[in-house]
């Protein structure tokens, strides 16, 4: 009896570790507050924020929204240099120490049926530890269907590193499309897009060349070509303004255009 008494004790605290440390546990994070970024991304290139709250990290910049608990748009710039088959850790997700009303906790996500989507991908990081390790503030993921995360999405994300390959340097812009009225998940109403939206910018004899797509946030077998839209389309879903660093002749041209067609391959 008095043995089955310890080995009860013992099974209750085993349980009760792992409750705490799956409900209290947070490592350190992955970036010093006041670190200098390692890939400075051009301010005439970067979107405007409709929140106020941009945060630069060593590897990619963006605005987060706290009504929305999530970004409203993730910026990186992808090189060829950083297309590496580097195996790497995955480490936990964690709030962003930069956002400051911090950012919402991953624990939101449990049971809720969606995946912890990354908006800047971290098979785009793995040439360094940190740069992999940083996709993994919650700032950086939304909520995604599993079926929407590990289909279309991934295979716009294996489009980007092709064209990376083909083409050179790449400037890209993504984010979920937030709304007043979405669905919530969580303690926190982390909210669920209905769309996501992905903006590729190249540079071709020293003109930018961009290509958008809007992409509603279930798995489909349709081609990336169908869902290749206009930047001013994105921008009249978010009021984000992408390029307004850019000239108002280049955004009239540009953002009203809808690329792909002799420019990309797709």
């Amino acid at each position: 009896m008095k043995d089955r008494t310890i080995y009860a004790i013992l099974i209750s605290a085993c349980v009760i570790g792992f409750w705490l440390f799956d409900n209290f546990y947070t490592p350190a994070t992955y970036s010093p507050p006041d670190e200098t970024p390692k890939i400075t991304l051009e301010s005439d290139l970067l979107p405007s924020s409709t929140t106020g709250e941009v945060v630069q990290h060593a590897y990619y910049a963006l605005s987060y929204s706290e009504p929305h608990e999530q970004a409203e748009w993730v910026a990186y710039t992808l090189k060829k240099e950083h297309l590496t088959y580097d195996e790497r850790k995955r480490p936990y997700f964690i709030e962003d120490p930069k956002v400051t009303s911090k950012s919402a906790d991953w624990r939101n996500y449990k049971g809720s049926g969606y995946d912890r989507g990354h908006l800047c991908p971290a098979g785009d990081r793995r040439f360094s530890e940190q740069a992999y390790n940083e996709t993994f503030y919650t700032s950086n993921i939304s909520p995604q269907d599993k079926y929407f995360n590990a289909g279309i999405w991934n295979r716009l994300e294996q489009k980007v590193r092709y064209w990376c390959k083909k083409y050179g340097d790449l400037m890209v812009i993504t984010g979920g499309v937030l709304q007043n009225d979405l669905p919530q998940i969580g303690d926190e109403d982390v909210d669920v897009p209905r769309t996501f939206y992905k903006i590729v910018v190249r540079s071709n004899k020293g003109k930018m060349e961009p290509i958008a797509f809007l992409i509603p946030a279930k798995e489909t077998k349709k081609p990336l070509q169908q869902f290749i839209v206009s930047i001013d389309e994105i921008e009249a879903k978010t009021g984000i303004d992408f390029f307004h660093g850019q000239s108002k002749d280049w955004q009239q041209k540009m953002e009203a255009t809808i690329g792909g067609a002799g420019q990309w391959k797709l």
